[in-house]
């Protein structure tokens, strides 16, 4: 069976129907041609478009298929099994599905090694201390030092932790050295692509969400202001009350880039969800 082209890494993707979209041109560009019917016969389908169904999002795949798709692509069995791992990550439905489908993703060593910068994102966004650590750099008083900055922090972290931390926070320009050798914040944002985007802001709010349930008993009343409100809104209301927090938000930021003497680093959640449905049949 003929094998996808060399330069067709399929572990450099992280979306299944853009590999079989890139997997169709190359091949139908090639001396020899190429067309749906063909990929459907050397896949053993009946249906003569059926690729071109899976590709523009009109079908999924089962696990069974996904693997006679990989095989047609010409992948052998270590990226057959990515290839069908890949299809469930982009077809789960549930935040534990997908994060347990990345799980089975980073498990493959040419994905970490061709996904290196996406699995920095993922530490980031689910290991609470490595925001507050880059917050805790604006600090007049602070210190490169593992040890400082893990007693620091609340609850407290390893020396280990904190170094690890440090360079991540440096790799992904987060943090950065200035002249004198002292760390400091840049203005670079964490962006990550549009194939795991959902999943690591998911697991960043699941992660502080589980931060402020537990400073209820680690951090004293007077230190925290945790509180919430259960309300009736009409449509119009809770438009309303979401324009408000997302101003709100915006407010607290500039409030905190106009502190002289920043001395504590704090959580601020901001959640909103529906306790009931807009309409009952």
């Amino acid at each position: 069976m003929p094998r996808a082209p060399r330069e067709l890494d399929v572990y450099g993707y992280l979306d299944y129907r853009a590999y079989l979209r890139d997997f169709y041109e190359a091949k139908k560009a090639s001396p020899r041609g190429f067309s749906f019917r063909g990929f459907s016969k050397r896949a053993g389908l009946k249906s003569p478009n059926y690729l071109k169904l899976v590709m523009d999002g009109d079908r999924n795949l089962t696990a069974a298929m996904a693997d006679r798709f990989a095989r047609a692509c010409g992948l052998d069995d270590e990226g057959a099994d990515f290839f069908t791992a890949l299809v469930a990550f982009n077809q789960a439905r549930t935040a534990t599905d997908r994060n347990a489908a990345y799980g089975r993703l980073t498990g493959f060593r040419r994905y970490r090694q061709a996904h290196q910068l996406d699995l920095h994102h993922a530490a980031y966004h689910s290991t609470w201390y490595l925001p507050a650590i880059r917050e805790l750099a604006a600090r007049p008083d602070f210190r490169d030092d593992p040890e400082w900055i893990g007693k620091a922090l609340v609850p407290t972290i390893s020396r280990a932790e904190a170094r690890e931390a440090l360079d991540l926070l440096l790799e992904l320009g987060l943090l950065e050295r200035a002249e004198d050798g002292s760390l400091r914040q840049t203005e670079n944002l964490v962006t990550t692509g549009p194939q795991t985007r959902g999943l690591h802001i998911g697991n960043y709010h699941r992660t502080m969400m589980q931060r402020a349930a537990s400073a209820i008993d680690l951090v004293p009343a007077a230190d925290r202001d945790i509180s919430s409100l259960t309300l009736c809104l009409s449509e119009d209301g809770l438009r309303t009350i979401k324009e408000r927090i997302q101003r709100f938000r915006r407010e607290l930021l500039e409030l905190s880039a106009l502190e002289d003497d920043p001395r504590q680093v704090v959580q601020i959640n901001f959640q909103l969800f529906p306790l009931s449905r807009a309409e009952v049949e």
